[in-house]
């Protein structure tokens, strides 16, 4: 994906955390398996998972996605699972000392952007990313809101 292009929702997505780009400088992103209850898969084919306040830590060597909400599937009654639950991720070996070396030396963090599926098995997209200031933000507003308008403007143009 081209630098600075926004990735909007695709087609499969089951949840994304759109907030992910305004609050933190992505810079590498990676697809992770992740390992769900079968109740767990039923609720997010439902579509209603969030990630607006989760991330993801390595922890013994292992990645987990630590705060993604997941809610309970209806007809489950008392075989549901725990919304809030840490969810083990899927990833090589090599990326694994990949991402832990980078987030101890540079004082980066994971964030997870996206949720969905792929071939029958859900996938979730972690980005490498550095939180922003309060004036990065700001030129975020800013370039967004001049983007807008050019668009208008072209639109206008064409008529």
């Amino acid at each position: 994906m081209a630098k600075g292009r926004k990735r909007k929702a695709a087609a499969g997505d089951v949840a994304t955390n759109r907030q992910a780009s305004f609050r933190y400088n992505l810079m590498e992103r990676y697809e992770c398996g992740i390992v769900l209850q079968g109740t767990e898969v039923k609720a997010l084919r439902e579509g209603k998972a969030q990630l607006k306040d989760s991330y993801a830590s390595v922890r013994d060597g292992e990645v987990w996605l630590i705060g993604a909400y997941i809610p309970p599937y209806g007809p489950a009654a008392r075989e549901n699972h725990e919304p809030e639950r840490p969810r083990k991720l899927l990833m090589h070996r090599a990326e694994i000392d990949r991402l832990t070396g980078k987030t101890r030396e540079r004082g980066l963090t994971l964030v997870p952007t996206r949720m969905y599926f792929s071939e029958g098995r859900a996938k979730i997209e972690i980005a490498l990313a550095r939180g922003k200031d309060v004036h990065d933000k700001r030129d975020t507003i800013r370039n967004r809101d001049v983007a807008r308008e050019v668009q208008r403007e072209l639109r206008e143009a064409r008529r």
